[in-house]
Parts: C-alpha cells; sequence; structure tokens
C-alpha cells in the first residue's frame, strides 16, 4: 500500500471516528491548489534543459502553508500529494500554526553542479514567487536539498519582496536559521519517547533501543539516548548494520562514522545483518529511514515493545494489525517526527520578530510541545477508545475541521 492510500485509509478512519459531515470529509481531502512550472535553464556546457517543478498546497485553514522542497528524479505527483496532506495533520498534531504543503524538482541533484543547481532554483523561486511567503507558504528543505538550497530562494523571493527572512526555514544560522533546527527531529523523537516511557513509569536509562538508520534522524536521536543513559545495541545504515548487547558507545561510533564513513568498521561492537535490525532483541525499535519497512513479511518477528516511528510511514498497514495484535505500542510518525516542523515554526517566529533565541530555549520549547502534543494523542484515545495512531490522527482532523468550519467552508 502506498503512501497515499495510507495516508487517505488514516484519514477516512478518523473522519468516521470523528462522525464528520461526508461533504466536510471531501473538502479536506482535496488540496487548496496544486502548481506545476517549466524551469528551463542553460548548463554549464551552454545547452539548454529543462525541469518540472511544483507545489502541492494542501490546506490553508489554520494557518500558512508548511512542507519541504525535495530534489529527486523520480517525484511522484501521488507520493507529494500525500506528503502535504500528512503535513496539515502533523502540524495540527503539534499545535502549530500551519497547513501542509508539499513540493520538489523532478531532477537528480547528484548530476548538476552547484551552479547549475542555483540557476534551477532561482527560476523555480521566479516561476512561484507569488504563490509563496512568509503568510501564506513556507517551504524548507527535504530530499536533495538542503541549507544552501534555501538560501537561494531567500535570496531570490527577496529580490521581489524586500528582505524576507521568514519566507523558508531550515536556512543557514547566518541568514536567521534557527540554532537547534539540525537535531530537531531527532530529539523530538526522544521526547516523544519519554513522554511514553514517563506515562508508563520508565525511564530512557533503563531500556535497549535499535536504530535502523543513521543519517541526520538516527544520529542525533542515537546521542540523544547515549546521553541519558539509554543503551543502543544495534544501529543500521547503508553502509551496513552492527551490534553490541552491552551497548555502542554513540560518542565514538559517531567520531568513526565522521573519519570513516562505514559503520561495519567501527571496532566496539559486531556486523549483523541489516535486516536483522528490526527484529533485533530490544525494547525500543526507531526506524529512522525509509517507509513501509516493516511489513506483513517482518512484523511478527519485531521483538520491541515499542516502536517510534522517525521515518515517514515506516510501517504498512499489514504490520500495524499485526503489531497490535502482539501488544507492541507505536508513536505514529505523525507525531513522533513532528521535531523537525516545531523548530521550523520556531525558526519562523524569530525571523518574524527579529529576535533569536539561545538554543537551550529552543530545545526547552520544543519538549513542552511534544509533552503537550502527548497528552493530547492520549486525551484523544480515551474519547474514542482508539489506538495512539488514530488518536493521533482524530486529533489533527479535528483541529483542522473545527477551524475549517469556523472559517465558513461552504462560503
Amino acid at each position: 500500500m502506498n503512501a497515499l492510500a495510507a495516508t487517505n485509509r488514516n484519514f477516512q478512519r478518523a473522519a468516521r471516528i470523528l462522525g464528520l459531515d461526508s461533504k466536510l470529509e471531501k473538502s479536506l481531502l482535496i488540496p487548496f491548489r496544486e502548481i506545476k512550472v517549466e524551469c528551463t535553464i542553460p548548463k554549464d556546457d551552454g545547452t539548454l534543459v529543462s525541469y518540472v517543478g511544483f507545489r502541492i498546497q494542501h490546506d490553508n485553514a489554520r494557518g500558512p502553508m508548511k512542507g519541504g522542497i525535495r530534489y529527486h528524479p523520480e517525484v511522484d505527483p501521488d507520493e507529494v500529494n500525500a506528503l502535504a496532506q500528512l503535513m496539515t495533520w502533523k502540524t495540527a498534531v503539534a499545535d502549530i500554526p500551519y497547513g501542509g504543503a508539499k513540493g520538489g524538482i523532478g531532477c537528480n541533484p547528484r548530476d548538476l553542479s552547484i551552479s547549475e543547481l542555483e540557476r534551477l532554483t532561482r527560476v523555480f523561486t521566479q516561476k512561484i514567487h507569488d504563490l509563496i511567503g512568509v503568510q501564506r507558504d513556507v517551504p524548507a528543505p527535504d530530499m536533495g536539498t538542503n541549507a544552501q538550497t534555501m538560501a537561494w530562494i531567500l535570496d531570490e523571493y527577496s529580490k521581489f519582496h524586500g528582505h524576507s527572512p521568514a519566507v523558508v526555514t531550515g536556512k543557514p544560522i547566518d541568514l536567521g536559521g534557527s540554532l537547534g533546527r539540525e537535531a530537531a527531529t531527532g530529539l523530538g523523537v526522544v521526547f516523544a519517547t519519554e513522554a511514553w516511557l514517563n506515562e508508563n513509569g520508565k525511564a530512557v536509562s533503563d531500556q535497549t533501543f535499535a536504530i535502523q538508520g543513521f543519517g541526520n534522524v538516527g544520529t542525533w536521536a542515537a546521542k540523544a539516548i547515549f546521553e541519558r543513559g539509554g543503551k543502543v545495541v544495534a544501529v543500521s545504515d547503508i553502509t551496513g548494520a552492527i551490534k553490541n548487547p552491552n551497548g555502542i558507545d554513540i560518542t565514538a561510533l559517531l567520531k568513526h562514522k565522521e573519519t570513516n564513513g562505514n559503520l561495519t568498521e567501527f571496532q566496539g561492537a559486531e556486523i549483523m545483518d541489516a535486516n536483522e535490525v528490526l527484529v533485533h532483541e530490544c525494547d525500543v525499535l526507531i526506524p529512522c529511514a525509509l517507509g513501509g519497512v516493516l511489513n506483513k513479511d517482518n512484523a511478527a518477528d519485531v521483538k520491541a515493545k515499542l516502536i517510534v516511528e522517525a521515518a515517514n510511514h515506516p510501517t504498512d498497514p499489514d504490520a500495524d494489525e499485526i503489531l497490535s495484535k502482539k501488544g507492541v505500542t507505536i508513536l505514529p510518525d505523525i507525531y513522533a517526527n513532528a521535531g523537525g516542523v516545531t523548530v521550523s515554526y520556531f525558526e519562523w517566529v524569530q525571523n518574524i520578530q527579529g529576535f533569536m533565541w539561545d538554543e537551550e530555549k529552543v530545545n526547552r520549547e520544543l519538549k513542552k510541545y511534544m509533552s503537550k502534543a502527548f497528552l493530547d494523542i492520549k486525551a484523544m484515545c480515551k474519547i474514542h477508545d482508539c489506538d495512539l495512531r488514530m488518536g493521533a490522527f482524530t486529533l489533527g482532523v479535528n483541529r483542522v475541521a473545527r477551524a475549517t468550519l469556523l472559517r465558513g467552508w461552504e462560503a
């Protein structure tokens, strides 16, 4: 089941539980606007080449739309639609005043030089500048884009609209980016985990963790777990997988990753099969990589009692069913990985005020938002007698539906 079908299914289940009017339900699913533009640029060798850029703006009932821009050769419109919709529910769960959007350009950034990427980003911005904006739609980095991409968008947008640092988030610190933004998703994952553990009378320090995916999110999550005395017993990324039943020294592993890059050559752990990480003996499993990694083939073998979805859509619906029968708790992606967009919101707020926070304040506020969202989800679970995924979806959908009704959606 692809991301769009799964997101739609979750939305429809939430709408049924909430008893939403069928017309309202239908109008909440339809995107507000879909933009498609041709971006033609001269390559470094003088030839002309054209790429398709697009932006899907899903909903703006609760505030400006927010979501990433990805540069990827296979940008599937269905998937982007699902991700834009997911951002609408995610921002509502975190209770930040945004709606959802997503966009990108169908290109392979590895095949383009830095100057070609800059030209492409500027042309794309020229084509959509009047459809994005501080109070309209605020892009952020995603696959294949980074802080530099955001800097180019900011510069190009500002040529039309005057200096507007709040038009994008995930910027370099020197251009108004927020401290703590890089660690935000990984740290948010740990705050979410702590919220659940605290509620069940446990602490990070008495749990073992397996982390699948050791990119930005996985490394920051592992670091925060290690600092809190938790044992990370297995880690994997594209280079391979390692395990150590007594806990891996994450500080040493991060140093090794910086110098060597290959996990399997790390001295303080044994090599293991990368597919085994998901079913490894541990208390908490954190998938931080791709979608659909937990499915009907491996779900029955999962040993963890808690799964924290740091990736988008790592558990497919079949696995969901198998795991809930086994009594495994899942902290859903729509909540667990909302740390990134929450700190993006803090960046936007700081830019609008023209007043920057220190990192301690950013992390303190992030913890506050993640803890409150968990309590809000638990309250929905109690009212509707449902699992955490439906608790989060009903919370998000209900907030958007209420805002839509209050604004007068039939007028």
